[in-house]
């Protein structure tokens, strides 16, 4: 089937529910409608929620303090929990389908790709992310919690363009801030649960939230547990090769002990079991293999540890609120078995531990210095070690060549900021900020070869970099504004492995300038939002391309490289409509023409050219459109709602130096039935409803070549079709 006959035949569902719906002649429902809000959109009007009350703007704090979206000068796209919760998005990665500019692949339980307006994608975790993924406002370190549960989730807040001057290093795409939700005074419960097939594909959770003591201590718990088996058979061994299995528990304690003086204290627990990497042999882009010949299980094991508490407290007499923020956390990996050559032959394994610790504290100050002029002011410090083990053999049972990696590394950042905020009057607010950071690293590294210990150098990196922002924003009445922005963002450089040539064993940080004019709508009842955007970004020594290179032990060894300048520029637009009070439509769109302009320190270091410019793993564009159709039966209601999401072609992970290999666009439909009473949710729903197939991840054979292997591209073929119930009891 066509992608124009896909598109036809999941819009026609959604039309003939709509159409039918209203055929009923139904009574439009009160702003007291059944169930409650759910919003997305950078206006906060209601997504894939007229079944709820009228719409409603939300609070969002992508500028470090409560402000509506149609206050702040970034693009900013938040959903709300409700909205999560109800379309089954279990992790960030399906986030993405709602977002404008966000792409998200995965090969690995623990590792994802991300970009935000084309820029952000890490093929190897051991890179600092270029999008900044925070929990509550609290940096997370590595891009692999884009895969872990999200449970009990207030809302995700998506910021698009470099935000490093209020969030720090490792945010020149942007910033994802995921904020959980509070206990309060009122005594409330949830239980969600869903099970779809054919690959038993199934979650079970729940919260509770309540006070101790009423106004002043209040304690909230959730968990969830996630399984399925995926859609990737490994016939070599007869097992699932990309099962998932999950458990998270998260915990929050607020404490009031007088008023205004806030302690929050949160905690949460993941356990992750899944698939690593399990390509399977393609002989193109076209060829959808889900067989993979796997001599090993290839599972990982992960646990994910954080405690973090939050001071919150006024000095009237300053006309100042502090902000004080204390957090740990770690991520500790278990890979008792892997296997590097993707094929039955037992040619190389690989064993091992990871274990990453961060340290982090920051102190804001907010202001109000007169009327029309305040200020944030703020110091952060974190401190990161890593500690990864393994042990390579080649040829095992056979010839058993050793090889035993230890690697070491720290990273140490300081940074101050300050932001400016000046609105003479309500139509106008001219903000700006700047923010300095230093970062301090070393790697310690040692290796044993079949015995024989191989000396390593050790490495050292110092960074400093200065990150301003400058916005002007236009209030044209209280439902429109614009606004225009420059900004700076940075990414901290790194190390290669301990076997990697001297000539690459570090890499400096990369930066971009972006500039960015933006409106937002909102009309006064709420009902229709729209906002639009241009932008354009300037990227300098890009870190996006990884090589093999000899590794000083024999062999070979995979390392990450300055690529070169990249030029990013295009359009976003994300919509809004409340038909009715029992029909919405909404959706947005992106296009990001982002390009390498220059590689030839790419060409310097590797002696290779590419043949591309196109970076690897971004789309050009990405859509997406939902609606929404209410029948009230009595007492209860029944929703119908179909929604599509769409991605453009990429250029798959390739060293092939004349021929890029460009992998196909794609297109998901889903759709789903829920009956709804009082506050009991049954859905039946049915994900990729028309089977599409597409890649999530693909290795051009270079690669393999290079290493020695199999001369083959490898490739990862998305989900299957998933027919499923289930269900939401909020009480």
């Amino acid at each position: 089937m066509t992608f124009k006959s896909k598109l036809v035949a999941g819009c026609a569902i959604a039309v003939m529910w709509s159409t039918a719906a209203l055929a009923e002649d139904v009574t439009t429902a009160s702003a007291t409608g059944s169930g409650g809000q759910t919003a997305q959109g950078s206006q906060g009007s209601a997504q894939a929620s007229s079944q709820d009350a009228a719409p409603v703007e939300i609070v969002v704090t992508a500028r470090k303090r409560k402000e509506t979206l149609l206050d702040v000068p970034i693009a900013v796209t938040a959903i709300s929990g409700d909205t999560i919760e109800r379309r089954g998005l279990t992790s960030v990665k399906d986030v993405a389908q709602l977002t404008p500019g966000l792409s998200i692949n995965s090969d690995a339980a623990g590792r994802a790709f991300i970009s935000i307006r084309g820029v952000g994608v890490t093929l190897v975790d051991t890179v600092q992310p270029g999008v900044g993924i925070f929990l509550d406002g609290i940096y997370e370190p590595n891009t692999s919690y884009i895969n872990n549960p999200l449970t009990d989730v207030e809302r995700i807040e998506v910021l698009r363009g470099p935000q490093g001057t209020l969030y720090g290093k490792n945010t020149l795409g942007g910033a994802i801030n995921v904020i959980t939700r509070q206990p309060g005074n009122d005594f409330e419960g949830k239980v969600l649960a869903s099970y779809a097939g054919p690959d038993n594909a199934w979650y079970a959770g729940g919260s509770l939230s309540g006070p101790i003591v009423t106004d002043v201590l209040q304690a909230r718990i959730a968990y969830m547990h996630r399984q399925q088996d995926g859609f990737i058979p490994n016939t070599n061994l007869g097992i699932d090769a990309n099962p998932l299995n999950t458990d998270s528990v998260n915990g929050t304690i607020r404490f009031e002990p007088v008023d205004r003086v806030v302690l929050t204290v949160n905690g949460y627990y993941d356990h992750v079991v899944g698939g690593t990497t399990p390509y399977s042999f393609v002989t193109g882009p076209t060829d959808y293999e889900r067989n993979v010949t796997l001599n090993t299980t290839n599972y990982q094991y992960y646990k994910y540890k954080r405690a973090n508490a939050k001071l919150e407290m006024p000095i009237d007499s300053m006309a100042t609120n502090i902000t004080l923020i204390a957090a740990y956390d770690e991520r500790d990996t278990d890979t008792p078995q892997g296997d590097l050559d993707f094929s039955s032959i037992d040619i190389a394994r690989n064993s091992g531990t990871d274990l990453l610790k961060t340290k982090s504290v920051e102190f804001r100050a907010d202001t109000t210095l007169t009327q029309t002029l305040s200020t944030i002011l703020g110091a952060f410090y974190s401190n990161e070690t890593r500690h990864n083990d393994t042990t390579t053999v080649l040829f095992p049972g056979v010839l058993d060549i050793t090889n035993r990696q230890i690697s070491d590394t720290t990273n140490d950042t300081w940074a101050v900021f300050g932001n400016v905020f000046w609105r003479p009057d309500d139509a106008w607010e001219l903000s700006a900020g700047l923010r300095y950071d230093r970062q301090a690293r070393e790697a310690l590294g040692s290796i044993v070869l079949s015995g024989t210990t191989v000396p390593v150098s050790n490495q050292s990196l110092k960074e400093d970099h200065v990150s301003p922002r400058l916005a002007l924003t236009r209030h044209w009445s209280n439902d429109f504004m614009s606004y225009a922005s420059i900004a700076r963002g940075f990414r901290g450089g790194g190390f290669n492995p301990p076997t990697a040539p001297a000539a690459v064993r570090t890499y400096k940080g990369d930066n971009v300038w972006t500039y960015e004019i933006g409106s937002k709508y909102a009309s006064p009842d709420r009902r229709i939002s729209l906002t639009a955007d241009i932008f354009y970004n300037d990227y300098k020594d890009y870190i996006g391309l990884n090589s093999i290179a000899p590794a000083s032990t024999g062999g070979f060894t995979t390392v990450d490289l300055n690529t070169g300048d990249v030029t990013s520029y295009g359009a976003e637009v994300e919509a809004s409509f409340q038909l009715t009070n029992d029909w919405s439509i909404s959706g947005g769109a992106s296009y990001q023409h982002a390009r390498l302009t220059n590689s030839d320190i790419y060409t310097q270091v590797t002696g290779r050219t590419l043949s591309s410019d196109r970076l690897t793993f971004v789309p050009d564009w990405n859509f997406d459109v939902n609606t929404d159709y209410v029948v009230h039966l009595g007492d209860g209601s029944v929703t119908f709602a179909a929604g599509v999401t769409g991605k453009g072609s990429r250029l798959a992970a390739t060293l092939n130096e004349t021929t890029p290999t460009i992998l196909d666009p794609y297109y998901l439909v889903n759709a789903s039935v829920t009956y709804r009473h009082g506050g009991i949710e049954v859905s039946a729903f049915v994900d990729n409803a028309f089977q599409e197939k597409y890649f999530e991840s693909y290795i051009e054979k270079t690669t393999l070549i290079l290493a020695g292997l199999t001369p083959s591209d490898i490739g990862i073929v998305g989900d299957r079709r998933r027919i499923g119930v289930r269900t939401r009891i909020t009480f």
